[in-house]
């Protein structure tokens, strides 16, 4: 399964206005966290591939913690799209993954608040990421690093032992692997788009947490002297496509069929969040290799001898605010939280401050690789970067302008690097001008 920040922000807007014409909740105040955690709770999850199995073996373990409380699981395929009609109405679970739908200004109207991010902090990690004011409403499943996967055997293969500490070396190692592999060097996964919204979350690269500030400051985000992540991610992947290191034909590119690629060595990397880890892992072990194949590399854009990863969480399990059993539904996501293992399990960071880091990501702890978790919009800023986005019609956590990008990269579409960025920058200046503060 993806990490949640896949959707395109256009289609994230578009199911905004529905439920902002909604008021959605109840008076909380009469049935808060606080309390003897009984009663019967469901679960939305979009883990539609172990909610039999994982997940039932979490609801054992926990009602056994606590006996009063039963724990039934609903999982959905379409989430972002089932949940976000659902909010409509009261009938959402008990708990649930917060949707990409809900804009920070909306969440009281849907989610019960879970305390102050001040005092949440001292436990959990990325409380910023569904808070509103001083209040946070979410608390994350998992939590992700950001870099690039790639198959070890192919990139030795080609001579390559060294993480490459700039976009030009990156490309120097993929004609490498051109030149003395079969394996294709780089794969887009374009078809499928949500995989192109991934180089988005790498806005930390150069070492910035404060990346979406400056970006809602800026007019020329994709211009070489911005320093802006954005002209720097998506330069490499015009690039990887330009210059034919990636598959020959992006529109028959398949997400589940890549992971096999890679594990098998068809295919030498991908950029994908950490997430993707122990999936590629398994790919691998399925195609007779070993988990030991797949390695973990940071965005190539080393700053002073530093390798920087940002990262962030996952889905945010919170509370319906018309739920009522709420402390059994805070309860749960306390547990999950604190006592599931699912971050661990899936090789993810954990949603405690003092977690261990995982094993997937050995090598970052190695090598030094700092971590930054990129600061959030003050709360009077809470929604410009996606109105901005809305109004410039540009879908910075999607893969549609990606997929354009990469068709005139290709040669499908008219333009070139400078005109398509030109572009980008002129649509972003004229929208960030609506919302002049």
């Amino acid at each position: 399964m993806a990490t949640k920040r896949v959707l395109a922000t256009i289609g994230v807007l578009s199911i905004g206005v529905v439920l902002a014409g909604c008021s959605g909740g109840g008076d909380s105040a009469n049935n808060t966290i606080d309390g003897t955690p009984e009663g019967e709770i469901t679960v939305l999850t979009n883990r539609t591939d172990i909610v039999d199995t994982t997940f039932a073996d979490y609801a054992a373990a926990f009602e056994e913690k606590y006996p009063d409380v039963t724990v039934n699981f609903e999982a959905i395929t379409d989430y972002e799209g089932e949940v976000a009609t659902r909010l409509n109405t009261d009938d959402y679970g008990d708990v649930l993954l917060i949707p990409n739908a809900v804009t920070k200004d909306q969440l009281a109207g849907f989610f019960e608040p879970l305390g102050t991010v001040e005092e949440l902090s001292e436990q959990y990690r990325f409380l910023t990421e569904q808070a509103f004011g001083e209040d946070t409403y979410g608390i994350t499943i998992t939590g992700n690093a950001q870099g690039i996967a790639y198959n070890k055997k192919i990139w030795e293969a080609a001579g390559v032992t060294d993480w490459p500490t700039t976009p030009d070396e990156f490309l120097a190692d993929l004609t490498a692997i051109q030149d003395s592999t079969d394996a294709i060097p780089y794969y887009t996964n374009y078809a499928d788009a949500w995989p192109l919204s991934q180089w988005d979350a790498n806005r930390a690269l150069t070492g910035n947490a404060d990346a979406t500030v400056d970006l809602v400051s800026m007019d020329e985000p994709w211009s070489e002297d911005s320093g802006d992540s954005h002209y720097i991610q998506d330069s490499l992947l015009f690039d990887i496509v330009n210059q034919g290191l990636s598959e020959p034909d992006p529109l028959t590119t398949n997400w589940e069929e890549s992971k096999n690629l890679l594990g098998s060595g068809q295919v030498a990397s991908m950029l994908l969040g950490s997430w993707s880890i122990t999936q590629l892992q398994e790919a691998a072990e399925a195609a007779g290799g070993s988990a030991e194949d797949i390695g973990y590399m940071p965005f190539p854009y080393e700053v002073d001898g530093t390798f920087y990863s940002s990262i962030s969480g996952d889905y945010e399990n919170g509370i319906n605010v018309n739920s009522e059993n709420k402390a059994a539904a805070w309860a749960w996501i306390e547990w999950f939280a604190n006592e599931s293992g699912y971050a661990a399990e899936n090789g993810g960071l954990s949603p405690l401050v003092d977690g261990e880091s995982p094993s997937t990501l050995a090598d970052f702890e190695t090598e030094g690789v700092e971590y930054v978790e990129v600061a959030a919009l003050p709360a009077d800023q809470a929604t410009l970067e996606t109105d901005i986005a809305s109004a410039a019609e540009i879908d910075l956590t999607g893969g549609v302008y990606r997929q354009e990008l990469v068709d005139v990269a290709r040669g499908a579409a008219d333009g070139t690097k400078e005109s398509f960025f030109d572009d980008l920058n002129t649509r972003w200046a004229e929208a960030r001008a609506q919302f002049a503060r």
